[in-house]
């Protein structure tokens, strides 16, 4: 039992922000930017709420799946930069998009969002058969959460989203999520309003980094070793399911934070750089919406065609990790 994906989408906003941008505020340069990272470019939400993009994005994918939005049962949204609290982004995206006969519900896996999402959405599949198609939609404002002070974090992330339509099938599936909440407080975020002051002496400032409120902190050293053993962990871990070898994938689709850290993780893995499809250098490190929105630009170029077997891998806060290894 499998899935296959019938619809793909994405959306990204209309603001572009390139790397001489951010010599305007902090002290950078591109050649610095390109060096570390590898991005070039990245978006910007401007006007465009969470909801907004994610819908857009749901819309296209239903329109390639050629399916009516009643027909869909389930309506999930990966996201760690919702613009509410509460309702959840799936609600929001479950009415902007028709498909009034779904569920809906919003998980937060951070980076690794859409691979947890897409293994949700197998397993519902699996597991109901009333169950149609569901909906996948990643959305993410991570602009709106940066440090634009710390020249570290700020010129990594992007804004977007990307979606996908999946269906029950006999073709080539299989999984492997994880979590290592010990370095919870490598990658993280205060909710706004939400979380109390912590005082100096207790215990949480070792779990938890002083930071300024609502702004995104991240260790990089630490992260780097993390991302470094969890993409070839999750790829390893998900292919003994189903004795697949590195060899018969013909692409793997890592989570785009850091063109170092796929690199490395390609050598760690044997495979060639070649086989690793890379969109960060014009869209950052979108969060939880990197898998998809390089799955659907490489369906849409004719990279990916149907019949190859792709390997999904990726990390993000938590610190969560997690790979599937499907045929397109």
């Amino acid at each position: 039992m499998g899935i296959s994906i019938l619809g793909l989408g994405s959306y990204v906003p209309e603001q572009k922000l390139t790397n001489n941008d951010f010599t305007r505020f902090v002290d950078t340069n591109d050649e610095w930017i390109r060096t570390r990272t590898g991005i070039i470019e990245r978006r910007m939400a401007g006007w465009e709420p969470t909801w907004y993009m994610g819908t857009q994005a749901a819309l296209k994918a239903v329109e390639q799946a050629g399916i009516s939005p009643e027909d869909i049962g389930l309506v999930i949204s990966c996201t760690a930069t919702s613009d509410f609290h509460t309702p959840s982004m799936a609600s929001v995206i479950q009415h902007k998009t028709g498909a009034v006969n779904a569920a809906a519900f919003d998980i937060n896996a951070a980076c690794s969002g859409f691979v947890y999402a897409l293994d949700i959405a197998e397993r519902f599949l699996r597991t109901d058969d009333s169950l149609k198609y569901v909906l996948v939609a990643a959305n993410e404002s991570l602009s709106r959460f940066l440090d634009f002070e710390d020249r570290s974090s700020c010129i990594l992330f992007g804004d977007g989203a990307a979606a996908a339509v999946v269906e029950r099938s006999d073709k080539l599936y299989a999984s492997h999520l994880a979590s290592d909440g010990s370095g919870a407080g490598y990658l993280c975020a205060r909710a706004l309003k939400a979380a109390p002051e912590v005082k100096q002496d207790s215990d949480f400032v070792d779990e938890f980094p002083d930071m300024p409120l609502h702004k995104l902190y991240q260790n990089g050293k630490e992260v780097y070793k993390f991302a470094t053993h969890a993409l070839p962990k999750s790829f390893e871990l998900a292919a003994a399911k189903c004795g697949i070898t590195k060899d018969e994938i013909d692409w793997f689709i890592p989570h785009q934070a850091n063109i170092r850290i796929i690199e490395t993780a390609a050598k760690k893995l044997g495979a060639p750089m070649e086989k690793f499809i890379v969109t960060l250098d014009h869209y950052g490190n979108t969060s939880s919406v990197s898998i998809p929105l390089t799955l659907n630009e490489a369906a849409a170029d004719g990279r990916i065609v149907r019949g190859q077997k792709l390997a999904l891998i990726g990390f993000g806060a938590g610190l969560t990790y997690g790979g599937i290894i499907l045929e397109f």
